[in-house]
């Protein structure tokens, strides 16, 4: 409790325990896309919530990749099928 001339007192801006990031139960490559941009935000947030020499961090960091070129990998399949690239 704060007396009436001290401010209120600030909840740490970082949390004591790292973030964690619930595995997702499938391969990367079996989400469905609002699954894959669900785990994509969950893995950000995860990175920008721990300090960056934080053990996990190339962990969570491996992990985006991984879903990162998932999304760009179904965005190229998206725009060649839309021009009718042969090759598929």
């Amino acid at each position: 409790m704060t007396s009436p001339g001290q401010p209120a007192s600030n909840p740490p801006s970082a949390p004591a325990e790292p973030a964690t990031v619930a595995d997702p139960g499938h391969p990367v490559h079996a989400l469905a896309t609002f699954e894959l941009r669900h785990y994509r935000r969950e893995l950000e947030h995860a990175i920008q919530g721990i300090s960056p020499d934080a053990p996990v961090q190339d962990d969570l960091r491996r992990k985006l990749d991984e879903v990162l070129a998932e999304q760009e990998s179904r965005i190229r399949i998206q725009h060649a099928s839309r021009k009718g690239a042969p090759g598929l």
